[in-house]
């Protein structure tokens, strides 16, 4: 089982930064591979970035060159630095640890953290 509580959220204006925290307890934080997610009112929850746990990273068009996910596993801690927001990054971002163990796999979710770009 790992406990994963989000942070850093809140509204910025389009052009603006925020870094999301994710930090993880209960569980062997190094192996999971870790990812970002976010889902939009009406719109289905989407990936935003992952982490592999050999630090293969993946993002989607959307957010690439402008989002960077990264680890810490001495803070047990995934990151996710946005840059360059837009509105419609606004979205409620959750925080996701997975890994595969003898053909099953196992999800982990965070409560969520709001982010509003606005002006």
């Amino acid at each position: 089982q790992v406990q994963l509580v989000e942070s850093g959220g809140g509204l910025v204006q389009p052009g603006g930064s925020l870094r999301l925290s994710c930090a993880a307890s209960g569980s062997v934080f190094s192996i999971y591979a870790m990812g970002w997610y976010r889902q939009a009112p009406g719109k289905q929850r989407e990936l935003v970035a992952a982490m592999t746990i050999g630090g293969r990273t993946n993002y989607a068009d959307s957010v690439k060159g402008r989002f960077t996910i990264s680890r810490d596993n001495a803070k047990n801690t995934v990151y996710l630095q946005m840059n360059s927001l837009k509105p419609e990054d606004t979205a409620v971002y959750y925080c996701n640890a997975h890994r595969s163990s003898r053909g099953e796999d196992y999800d982990y979710w965070g409560q969520g953290t709001q982010v509003t770009v606005s002006s």
